[in-house]
């Protein structure tokens, strides 16, 4: 009896891909540059945590150096945090104000070059508006007080006459214009490019089979709008929106030079010298005349900005995600009655 012997195998080897050298250059090249945008953030947050927390824990009350800074009132004061908050409001404020006077205007100009205007006037108007991104914010301020602040004049006296029952309007009108609606007409203006570049871009990139369905069922233009490019470019809308938040948040000389700051807690829109001044203008006015101690207050407001830009941005990722998972999310099927 015979026993069939099996022929030998040979062993197998697995094939080793080699790397191109062009793709170990771009991948060490793309990792080095993401390390490096961390280490930068992270060396950014230690720095202004060295050298704002001696202010920050320092006792107020005992030091006439911190107390005296640019208080109107002349009351001393007594925390870091009862200084910092009427900047930290300041900052937000003046940037809702541009948030909502700037958002609607660059999302219909968007519209406009992306959907309504023929090809050679959205070209052009484009790259108009891709050119306000290049202009130095320092001329950003001295055209709002040129020409923005006499602008608004009979439009604050309009507002104070007739709507002054409400606190935003309510208080004597500036006569030079000084005042937190000319900061905040300006700082829309300054976040106009960024909002309607990134919104112009994601419209674009709305699926051209969903519009032309939409307006083969019968839609007419704003419904195909409505139905099939907003819903789409949601996300994006929210992305770009948060983008210009964070640069009306650290906008500074426009800011300095447009509006008559005080340190405090207003919401009042057309009073001059009842402005809450923004941390960034703050930092910027009073940074070289300060010591050493006051420095450092004015570093610690800078982390506070910090905290604020890293949670706005914190946000949109969250609201980003969510809107993108909820868009791809399968809808549930209802549930079938059972037969006779």
């Amino acid at each position: 009896m015979t026993s069939a012997t099996a022929a030998p195998t040979p062993p197998t080897t697995k094939k080793r891909t080699k790397r191109r050298a062009g793709d170990s250059v771009f991948l060490g090249l793309s990792t080095a540059s993401a390390v490096s945008i961390l280490v930068i953030l992270a060396g950014v947050a230690i720095f202004l945590i060295i050298r704002g927390i001696p202010a920050i824990t320092a006792n107020w009350a005992d030091n006439t150096s911190l107390s005296a800074i640019q208080n109107p009132a002349q009351v001393p004061w007594t925390s870091f945090w009862e200084y910092v908050g009427p900047l930290l409001w300041g900052s937000i404020w003046a940037a809702l104000i541009a948030m909502v006077l700037g958002t609607p205007v660059a999302i219909g100009v968007a519209l406009f070059i992306s959907h309504y205007a023929p090809r050679r006037l959205a070209s052009a108007l484009g790259y108009v508006i891709d050119l306000l991104a290049a202009v130095p914010s320092i001329v950003f301020g001295l055209w709002g007080i040129i020409v923005i602040r006499p602008l608004l004049l009979p439009l604050s006296d309009f507002l104070n006459q007739y709507f002054g029952w409400i606190p935003l309007f309510s208080g004597p009108v500036s006569s030079t214009g000084s005042t937190m609606l000319a900061g905040g007409v300006v700082l829309a203006i300054m976040i106009l490019p960024i909002v309607t570049s990134i919104t112009r871009e994601i419209f674009l990139q709305t699926p051209r089979l969903n519009e032309e369905a939409a307006l083969a069922l019968g839609a007419t233009r704003w419904e195909m709008i409505r139905l099939a490019v907003l819903p789409y470019a949601r996300s994006g809308m929210v992305s770009a929106t948060l983008l210009g938040l964070g640069r009306a948040l650290g906008e500074t000389m426009a800011i300095a030079l447009i509006i008559s700051p005080s340190i405090i807690y207003s919401v009042k829109l057309l009073t001059d010298g009842y402005n809450s001044q923004t941390i960034a203008a703050n930092i910027a006015l009073n940074f070289p005349i300060s010591d050493d101690m006051q420095r450092s207050a004015l570093i610690g407001t800078g982390l506070m900005l910090f905290v604020i830009s890293f949670g706005v941005n914190m946000i949109a990722r969250w609201i980003v995600g969510r809107s993108g998972s909820s868009a791809t999310r399968k809808p549930k099927r209802r549930r079938e009655g059972k037969a006779a």
